[in-house]
């Protein structure tokens, strides 16, 4: 049943790319190798995940004891969110694009403590990465902090977004025993309350 379901998730994934590689960055799911880089230190609460796909990642988190009812995905993807509803039932999810969390999001009525996301930042252009960030800190409590991959180089978020946002940026690791080979930093704030100041309170 296992092998069915991997090479089901493969061709949705392989489909979707075909559709739409801007959206899709990967012709294949996330490997359990990097699902364990990034979600581990992610286990804090209410987490926020973005890009879930067909679930690599929320179910690593839910073996890392992040209980189904504390899951939000923001899923934009028809095909995956459809996926996502029956696998996760209990979770909150989300089919809106990312960037609209910086209008506020009533869903999230309790702050998120880490955000995890495979989006591909690297495609989009800077408006819409700025919105994807401030609306990811504008629902994070104090402390909280993304988590984000990526098959490049270096980070995917630019050092002069990050200084307008008030963010900083580090590498925690990486993993080849993924195809592309994929690198994970965590994104914090450096000023709480920069983000806010940029769009507003939570409406």
């Amino acid at each position: 049943m296992t092998s069915i379901c991997i090479y089901s998730d493969s061709l949705n994934f392989f489909r979707s790319w075909l559709s739409d590689p801007l959206r899709v960055a990967s012709v294949t799911p996330s490997s359990r190798s990097l699902a364990r880089l990034i979600t581990r230190e992610a286990a804090d609460g209410r987490v926020l995940e973005l890009g879930p796909g067909t679930g690599v990642f929320t179910r690593a988190l839910i073996e890392r004891g992040v209980r189904e009812e504390d899951l939000v995905l923001v899923e934009c993807g028809t095909e995956f969110a459809a996926v996502l509803k029956e696998r996760f039932p209990a979770s909150t999810i989300l089919s809106i694009d990312a960037a609209r969390l910086a209008e506020g999001r009533p869903e999230i009525s309790a702050g998120i403590g880490a955000a995890v996301s495979g989006l591909p930042l690297l495609s989009m252009p800077p408006r819409k990465v700025i919105a994807i960030l401030a609306g990811i800190f504008l629902h994070m409590r104090p402390g909280g902090q993304l988590y984000q991959f990526t098959y490049g180089p270096r980070c995917p978020i630019p050092r002069p977004l990050l200084d307008r946002l008030g963010l900083r940026a580090k590498r925690v690791g990486g993993t080849i025993r993924n195809f592309p080979p994929a690198s994970v930093y965590r994104i914090s704030r450096r000023q709480p309350s920069s983000l806010a100041g940029m769009f507003g309170p939570r409406g």
